[in-house]
């Protein structure tokens, strides 16, 4: 590889006296100048494939229906093609946890005893300029072994076990819909997935061959097999830049939209030669059935959140497909999340949750999953003991082709299948959940413990969506009460007095509270809808 050129990307609003320490580390020469070329070559084709998105919403918005795509059947019918074999060090996906990349969760997460490590630049972690940067240092120390923690409270060391028994990393970069504002070419913002990728693969493609695995990603947030495609693209050119084998790369695709539901073979097709799995993710799936179909009647408004387990039909529906779709295409299919944190006072409330956790990883393991997720070192053996009782010494069980599974189109938005409704503490643990969760993310918080579980963006995106959505369907709920826009301010107020009341006047002041009610409202009431409300929180995220 020739040496490039100086970057032509511009950091901006970037004060050099409050720079991260250690970024010209991250940010050398020749990593921008690859930025950049990733920003040149594939920004436009990203553009055009966000617009797609709204012709495909406001088609929806007109049928209230989706459908397996006619003009790729032969891609379904075609069943000679499968995915790329997994390296050994994706083979065995039993157990994966996930967290952001601040130092100590790095540490903890490798050490977890976990299989894999979802490394995360997205719905985990809040996009400041500190959190990117310093993850991505993160990441090199730990594959160099030059990483190491004290916490300040506790004066508790953390240091990295010998390699053979780290977790292997997949890093998740951001989004396609988020730009990163600090590094832009010719004023131009370049798309913060650009930005966690390119520096990631940059850095580390060849290190990470040295040590026996690979750079490995999940694709967060995908709505169809050609945004899986130009990810393929951007593969292909970034393994010949760096000058690594092509495959090396391996992708494994979060179904987080419905959209995304209704091609899943064509997603792993176009990612054939990358592929490594699916992922079923609950709270961003029903965001996005939300968002699609916010307009589509009392048919399509969802209960609770915490009402829509993944024993609920149409979710039955998406997983099982799910997993047959992955296992016919030589995939692996990873389950949902498990989201407890054990508390430290309450025993009875710990061994409640854990027999939860346990009896849905034993339905996933059952279903045919090769693995899981968890939030939380202490749920790893728990699952672990789940997929240990289906598997054995086996590294995955792909060869559970599930050919029993038969779901129609329908069956993935039969959401009335489900007998629940909305309800008033629905709204109020909405509001709570919501205000609690930005007013940390604006804090440069994206991983928060809330009422013993920990949320990401993902959760503050279906909270204020079922808001919203309750408030349009003119909602009633058991207590008589109808869903206003002006319940929603009443209770978002009451919330905030009452943390107010709990954390004390000084650090109520020093918090965001009164900007994360706002915005929280903001993004639940306007009646032009945002598509993600990460975009106007960014706008806030010093």
């Amino acid at each position: 590889m020739s040496a490039p050129a100086p970057s032509p990307l511009a950091i901006v609003d970037v004060d050099p006296a409050k720079a991260p320490a250690r970024q010209d580390e991250v940010l050398t020469e020749a990593a921008l100048a690859f930025v950049a070329e990733l920003h040149r070559r594939f920004t436009p084709r990203r553009d055009e494939l966000l617009k797609r998105r709204d012709e495909r919403r406001a088609e929806i918005a007109r049928t209230s229906t989706l459908d397996f795509l006619p003009e790729t059947a032969h891609i379904r019918a075609d069943d000679s093609w499968k995915v790329a074999e997994a390296p050994a060090a994706l083979n065995d996906r039993r157990v994966e946890i996930t967290g952001p990349t601040d130092r100590k969760m790095t540490i903890n997460a490798l050490n977890s005893g976990a299989k894999v490590w979802l490394a995360d630049f997205e719905d985990a972690s809040a996009p400041t300029w500190e959190n990117v940067v310093s993850g991505q240092l993160n990441l090199t120390d730990a594959y160099e072994r030059r990483i190491d923690f004290t916490d300040e409270r506790s004066g508790k060391s953390y240091a990295l076990k010998p390699a053979e028994e780290l977790a292997t990393v997949v890093m998740r970069p951001r989004g396609w819909h988020l730009d990163e504002r600090h590094l832009q070419l010719d004023g131009k913002p370049v798309p913060g997935a650009l930005v966690d990728f390119g520096l990631y693969f940059f850095h580390n493609a060849k290190r990470l061959l040295d040590l026996g695995k690979g750079p490995y990603f999940y694709l967060p947030k995908t709505e169809s097999h050609l945004e899986a495609r130009l990810w393929n693209e951007i593969f292909v050119f970034a393994q010949d830049y760096v000058g690594v084998p092509q495959g090396t790369i391996r992708a494994t695709v979060l179904i987080e939209t419905i959209t995304a539901a209704y091609e899943m073979e064509e997603i792993l097709y176009e990612l054939r030669d990358h592929a490594s799995g699916l992922n079923a993710g609950r709270w961003d799936y029903l965001f996005s059935i939300v968002k699609n179909f916010r307009d589509g009647g009392a048919k399509f408004v969802l209960p609770d959140r915490n009402a829509v387990t993944m024993t609920a039909p149409f979710m039955r529906a998406y997983t099982e497909l799910l997993v047959r779709t992955c296992h016919k295409r030589g995939a692996h299919a990873i389950g949902g999340m498990a989201a407890f944190i054990p508390s430290r006072r309450d025993a009875e409330v710990n061994k409640v949750a854990f027999e939860k956790v346990r009896a849905d990883k034993d339905r996933e393991a059952g279903d045919g999953f090769d693995g899981s997720w968890v939030a939380h070192p202490d749920l790893v053996p728990i699952a672990m003991e789940s997929f240990d009782k289906v598997l054995g010494e086996k590294p995955n069980q792909k060869d559970r082709l599930r050919e029993d599974v038969d779901v129609k189109a329908a069956d993935l938005i039969a959401i009335d299948s489900l007998d629940a409704k909305p309800t008033y503490d629905g709204l109020v643990n909405a509001v709570q959940v919501g205000i609690r969760y930005i007013e940390a993310w604006l804090r440069g918080l994206g991983a928060v413990a809330i009422f013993n579980l920990m949320e990401d963006a993902a959760t503050a995106e279906i909270s204020r969506s079922q808001i919203w959505q309750w408030i349009n369907a003119g909602v009633e709920f058991e207590n008589g009460k109808k869903a206003t826009a002006e319940l929603a301010r009443e209770v978002a107020a009451e919330e905030l007095a009452a943390i107010r009341k709990e954390i004390g006047e000084e650090a109520f002041a020093a918090g965001k509270w009164q900007q994360a009610h706002d915005l929280l409202l903001q993004v639940s009431l306007d009646t032009d809808y945002a598509a993600f409300l990460t975009l106007p929180a960014y706008d806030q995220l010093v």
